[in-house]
């Protein structure tokens, strides 16, 4: 990899405690490796300024706030005005990480849905990316997109996409972005991998969602920002494309997007 070529981590969670003691190495790494932004996630609005206060310290960080499917039932019911009012600082970029995760928390569904609905219109009021975490919910998260882009029009990313194709081509369908995270690199990951390349590439971002999901030579390991390197390289296979050529695509799709970031 040369100096030049730079991708963003579109999806970190860079406030968790796994990088309390290093946070500033972490990042320096993540430069380094030609990581040259970051999207740190805020998952409960509580912790919101917490999450703030290290896109304000470090130049190449962004961050986005919502509430995580598996939180719903547990943090209060954000609001639309809470999530627009967020929205005012210059570092916010993106709405969640949102969505239904009926995996661990299928008792949950229906303030899932209530809390997913209200991102989305925040989302369609800032203009700004909704970001999705969808896991065992394929069928209602592709029903309640459908039926909330009806309404009105927003922008949208699946992040690390690990659904089936039928969620995919729903969400390309709406004009939505695929984000790559290690689990596309994972070997016995082929089936997301073709799904990855039927899409549009220029839908495809790329994440860690560190200090999950390591990709490879890494799994099992804490993932940090500058491992989407590696995920990426395994992108511009999928897509048979130079590594170079890949990495400035998804910089463009990702300026498109989080248009913020990118102004």
């Amino acid at each position: 990899m040369t100096d030049a070529i730079q991708i963003t981590d579109s999806h970190c969670h860079l406030d968790f405690s796994d990088f309390d003691e290093e946070r500033d190495q972490v990042i320096e790494r993540a430069l380094q490796a030609g990581v040259t932004r970051m999207v740190t996630i805020c998952t409960k609005l509580r912790l919101e300024p917490q999450v703030r206060s290290i896109a304000e310290r470090y130049a190449p960080v962004f961050y986005a706030a919502g509430t995580h499917p598996m939180s719903a039932a547990d943090e209060p019911m954000a609001t639309v005005d809470e999530l627009v009012q967020l929205a005012e600082h210059p570092k916010f970029v993106g709405i969640g990480e949102t969505g239904l995760d009926y995996h661990y928390t299928g008792e949950s569904a229906e303030v899932q849905q209530q809390s997913l609905r209200i991102h989305i219109e925040a989302a369609r009021q800032t203009k700004l990316p909704l970001i999705i975490h969808a896991r065992a919910a394929d069928e209602d998260i592709a029903r309640i997109l459908c039926e909330e882009h009806a309404k009105g029009a927003y922008t949208c990313v699946m992040h690390c996409f690990s659904s089936g194709s039928a969620l995919a081509k729903t969400a390309v369908d709406l004009g939505f972005y695929l984000s790559m995270s290690g689990i596309a690199a994972f070997p016995k990951s082929q089936e997301i991998r073709d799904i990855f390349a039927a899409a549009p590439v220029e839908r495809i971002l790329v994440e860690t969602d560190a200090p999950y999901l390591a990709p490879p030579p890494f799994r099992g390991k804490r993932n940090e920002p500058s491992y989407t390197v590696h995920t990426a390289k395994v992108g511009a296979e999928v897509f048979g494309m130079e590594w170079s050529e890949f990495a400035a695509q998804t910089q463009a799709n990702f300026d498109r997007l989080f248009w913020k970031a990118a102004a």
